[in-house]
């Protein structure tokens, strides 16, 4: 079971598997799976829903189906990510954990004794939640063998103490910020002087020892703006759709997640008919140039975006 902290929407889940060998099955949260198209979709994913008191009361005794999936899932050995935090939020910080994930690895631990369930704690660090385009730091924990924190007559303590194994571990493989009455002025100070929140380490010893010292000088490439200005121009139809679409989404830590859904489809369609309309008046050679001539300047502008 990997167990990740969540500051960033559906883009998230998607960052951790495409840079993980295994195969992987998750838990979203239900509202996710109203719509029946959208339902096969996500199914198709190995995402499966889970219900929370938010749902409805009524909603939450379809979870041991769940669970009863995830104990077969773990007795396989196949991988859970599960996003203990429970929701999303861009802020740097850890959250308390929910105890719903202790109840799927010590259920599962209590149903097969012999089973052995480890636990990986990931932390994901992003430079800017919602622009792009924007550096992430992906961070693997030391694995905790979940078993050994498993006492069947002291079930409290010992979904307390996983928990908090867990907990501290995320706040080393993160950037973290106490969230208290200093939380904005400390993260004032570290955007002020242009840290590099993906390196991690560095972030959180200038947090612990009081003293912001990693200063990031940012160089704006004159050739930057030049390449923005290209872009926009070559995709100018995926560019309107994307800032139609934007007006809708609320929440910051959706942004990313639904900008790569729309370009991701879009983007490759629009060069495809503007390659084949260059083919047919200028010849396949000429298209074929424009279409990895459009592909390396969005890659070079990622590379020198001053927004990493």
């Amino acid at each position: 079971m990997f167990t990740v902290n969540h500051p960033n929407g559906l883009i998230d889940p998607l960052i951790v598997t495409t840079n993980n060998p295994r195969t992987n099955y998750f838990l979203v949260r239900a509202a996710s799976f109203k719509n029946p198209w959208i339902k096969k979709f996500l199914e198709s994913l190995n995402l499966m829903p889970i219900y929370r008191i938010r749902d409805g009361v009524k909603q939450l005794s379809k979870n041991q189906d769940i669970f009863d999936k995830c104990f077969e899932i773990l007795r396989n050995q196949k991988s859970l990510i599960i996003f203990p935090e429970g929701s999303h939020n861009e802020k740097r910080t850890i959250r308390a954990l929910s105890k719903g994930f202790t109840r799927i690895v010590f259920g599962a631990i209590d149903k097969y004794p012999d089973l052995k369930i480890t636990i990986i704690p990931v932390g994901i660090t992003y430079q800017n939640v919602g622009n792009f385009p924007s550096k992430v730091a992906l961070h693997y924990g030391k694995p905790i063998i979940a078993n050994t924190f498993y006492n069947k007559e002291e079930l409290n303590t010992s979904v307390n103490k996983l928990k908090e194994e867990i907990s501290n571990q995320l706040k080393t493989l993160s950037v973290y910020i106490k969230d208290d009455e200093n939380y904005d002025k400390t993260l004032a100070k570290l955007t002020d002087a242009n840290v590099d929140f993906t390196n991690v380490v560095n972030v959180n010893n200038s947090i612990q020892n009081k003293a912001i010292l990693s200063n990031r000088k940012i160089v704006k490439s004159f050739i930057e703006p030049i390449l923005r200005f290209l872009i926009i121009v070559n995709s100018f139809i995926p560019y309107l759709l994307w800032k139609k679409a934007s007006k809708k989404v609320d929440e910051i830590e959706f942004v990313d997640t639904f900008r790569f859904a729309l370009n991701i489809v879009s983007f490759p369609i629009f060069y495809a008919l503007q390659s084949w309309m260059i083919s047919v008046f200028f010849g396949n050679k000429i298209a074929g140039i424009y279409f990895l001539a459009s592909l390396c300047i969005i890659a070079l502008y990622a590379k020198l975006s001053p927004t990493q």
